[in-house]
């Protein structure tokens, strides 16, 4: 054994009945005052949301991305620019001409739509058969009364449609509500979490109470985060990752501890006992598995981009919600259900002879060496072999990630279902691919005079990848002057970001590029560098974490480092299945797509958390056994076996839950849940089954080596109970046995 090595020994002396075994015990003791308590946190939680509530709110500036320079000067000097736009595109399928008239009626009714400042003059293709009308705003996207506000511009657009002239709709505001969440995920995700854990536990009750409880705890979060958009901005998208990671981690909190019930139950334990001892040791590990969770979402902030801090603070409440519904109502519930918790072949055991014996017995017997014991002891046998092999398939899988490209999603990503694909496309046909996404350039007319303007309209239209300059335009008060230069490619094309740093290169000093396709640009490299901070703080925290828990150096690390080989996998993936297109297609999308930029880090955040969970559910029983019988090798088959069911299934719930979500119509959505699936599948599959009992038999007692400096130095924090608190509950409940026995006697005398 390692010199240094930290192996905790037996103390004369434990704290007894701990807060966690007193809350799970205590809440099934007494089902009605802890159901009362949370329909009065649930009462009070809504009624503050719909008296105080806010609602989501996006806000798409970005400080210090430099095209927000340019946009600050269009909302200042000219009006309504650098505000939301919109575009309608009006195209005869039979080649002829949209009329005069009828365009000039739709102007007249496009101009009288709240917030409108101006309705340009149509222009009109070259074959004449298409005409864009181009309409300004007063205010951002982001403003209440637009976003996802598509029903002036129907109306006006209706009676034109009516005549059979096919008119769609583009640019940012449609935009914002072209592809609303449906609510697939959350439907598909539910019933096949039901589905698993009744093929999983055999019992409906032990199916359904984990969804259950996961369901009540998300309402809750759902009320929090709509009082929280009242006191800052929550994007629109918030929610919705909220709800996928909380419906997720929310059912996993609620399995680990019912599994962790029943187990007790089939021992012989009443069911208040068993709530008790189920809070204090799978309870334990919920509570630290959710504590990873809130540290990666907490590094959301470091990505720099305020729409990410509202991701963190909303998941954030979803996963606290979620943890304490689990940790109190899952009593509760495993109070209601008694013992039909258990099979039933367990429960005629238990009721034919002695639920101690005999049920204990049918249970041991049923678990003895089971599919996940036996693959460990196969892989403990060898371990090197399988620990190469593992990596080399992580490995390959994440290759694919090298040739990573990032880039905010537009309308050519999306369904030809959707009008603001169909217009994008009419665009690129009849206008060109670059008219989509033009370089906006602004000018500051105190640094340069109109000869220079002129000058570099001239410069920047001589260059090969522009293929026109549109007349300049010089603001009321005479402070800038804009106009367009057309890329001879469209914004997806990964040309685009080369031609941004070129253009900028190229303007003298008192001119900023700015406009949609620079915007994504800056944000498309903000958030490529940012990656690398969000990683470094939340790998470094977790590793402190978990080296705190499970007293070692080694295991952190290692946790890791697997952590990153299923993310980079899960990256390689992505970049696979959409930026090469290998499985467009199944996805209803019709051409490959450049991964989007606000993925990568999302995925992080949220895959990091997530993979701990399992970590600390693998490790926490494996670490328990290890200190009970000091055997390293056998400690890992146990651990495994003990656990293996749980994670499996709990891994399948997250699977389906996160393919659901891909199912939905946004890319951004599909691109999240497809990756986030393919992590939590390797995860629990290659990495836990595999790599984690490869390693840990490979390293032996070095599994929990930790410097006997830095052992005194990290605060002492557990994620399991150990073999001596468990004698001491045995002690108390013995004498509270004997107690109740002695007062029952004295009763009947």
């Amino acid at each position: 054994m390692p010199a240094l090595l930290s192996r905790p020994t037996l103390r004369t002396a434990a704290p007894r009945r701990p807060l966690l075994y007193r809350l799970g015990h205590g809440a099934a003791a007494h089902p009605w005052r802890t159901l009362g308590a949370w329909v009065v946190l649930a009462l009070v939680v809504v009624g503050l949301a719909a008296t105080f509530g806010g609602t989501p709110q996006d806000d798409y500036d970005v400080p210090g991305a430099r095209s927000q320079v340019g946009i600050d000067q269009l909302r200042a000097h000219l009006p309504g620019a650098g505000n939301t736009a919109a575009r309608v595109v009006v195209h005869d399928r039979s080649g002829g001409r949209p009329s005069d008239a009828s365009l000039a009626q739709l102007s007249t009714r496009l101009q009288a739509m709240p917030h409108v400042v101006q309705v340009f003059p149509a222009e009109r293709s070259a074959d004449g058969d298409t005409a864009v009308v181009n309409v300004s705003y007063d205010a951002p996207v982001t403003d209440p009364d637009l976003m996802g506000n598509l029903d002036p511009i129907e109306a006006a657009v209706a009676p034109l449609r009516a005549t059979g002239v096919q008119v769609e709709l583009g640019g940012e505001l449609p935009e914002s509500a072209a592809a609303p969440m449906e609510g697939r995920g959350e439907i598909i995700g539910i019933v096949a979490a039901l589905v698993i854990l009744v093929f999983a536990f055999g019992s409906v009750v032990s199916a359904g109470l984990p969804i259950g409880t996961a369901l009540v705890g998300l309402g809750v979060g759902s009320a929090g985060i709509t009082l929280l958009a009242a006191a800052t901005d929550v994007s629109t998208a918030a929610p919705m990752v909220a709800t996928m990671v909380g419906l997720g981690v929310g059912i996993d909190y609620a399995l680990l501890l019912v599994t962790r019930h029943a187990e007790y139950l089939a021992q012989g334990f009443s069911v208040t006992e068993s709530a008790g001892r189920a809070a204090a040791t799978a309870g334990r590990s919920v509570v630290f598995a959710a504590s990873t969770v809130l540290v990666s979402l907490m590094g959301l902030r470091l990505a720099g981009l305020p729409v990410y801090s509202s991701f963190g603070f909303s998941t954030g409440i979803a996963v606290l919600s979620v943890m304490a519904a689990s940790l109190t109502l899952v009593p509760v519930l495993c109070r209601f259900a008694g013992r039909r918790l258990l099979p039933r072949a367990v429960r005629r055991a238990g009721r034919r002879a002695g639920r101690r014996s005999v049920a204990g017995d049918v249970v041991a017997k049923s678990l003895r060496m089971p599919l996940t014991a036996r693959w460990a002891v196969k892989v403990a046998k060898r371990p090197l072999l399988w620990a190469v092999s593992a990596a080399i398939v992580m490995l390959t899988l994440a290759v694919p990630a090298l040739d990573m490209r990032t880039w905010p999603q537009d309308p050519s990503s999306q369904s030809t279902e959707l009008t603001t694909r169909r217009a994008y496309d009419l665009v690129s046909a009849e206008f060109g691919a670059g008219s989509n996404g033009p370089l906006t350039v602004v000018v500051d007319r105190a640094r340069l005079d109109e000869s220079a303007v002129a000058g570099l309209a001239r410069d920047l239209g001589a260059r090969p990848d522009i293929v026109a300059v549109t007349p300049a335009v010089t603001s009321p008060d005479s402070a800038i002057t804009v106009f367009d230069a057309i890329p001879a490619f469209g914004p997806t094309d990964e040309r685009t970001a080369g031609l941004v740093r070129a253009v900028r290169a190229q303007l003298p000093a008192g001119a900023e590029l700015t406009g949609g396709t620079a915007f994504f640009a800056d944000i498309a490299e903000m958030l490529a560098g940012r990656l690398w901070i969000v990683i470094a703080f939340v790998v470094a925290v977790s590793v402190l974490l978990l080296a705190m828990v499970f007293r070692s150096v080694v295991i952190p690390v290692k946790a890791a480092v697997m952590n990153l080989l299923s993310i980079g996998a899960a990256y390689g993936v992505l970049t696979a299945v959409f930026q090469w297109g290998w499985a467009t297609d199944l996805l209803g999308l019709d051409h490959p797509l450049a991964v989007s930029s606000w993925v990568p880090i999302l995925m992080f955040a949220i895959l990091f958390g997530l993979s701990m969970d399992y970590e600390v559910f693998l490790l926490s029983r494996i670490r328990e056994d290890w200190a009970r019988t000091g055997d390293s090798h056998g400690s890992v088959v146990r651990g495994l076996s003990a656990t293996g069911r749980v994670i499996s299934s709990a891994a399948a719930i997250m699977v389906a839950v996160f393919l659901g979500f891909a199912s939905e119509v946004d890319v951004v959505v599909k691109q999240l849940g497809v990756g986030m699936a393919v992590a939590i599948l390797l995860d629990a599959t290659v990495v836990r089954m595999v790599l984690v009992p490869a390693t840990m038999s490979l390293l032996g007692d070095w599994n929990w080596w930790v410097p006997r400096w830095l052992d005194r130095v990290l605060p002492h924090v557990r994620a399991e109970v150990e073999d001596d608190d468990v004698e001491l509950w045995d002690e108390e409940l013995r004498d509270d046995e004997l107690r109740d026995h002695e007062t029952e006697t004295v009763g009947s005398h």
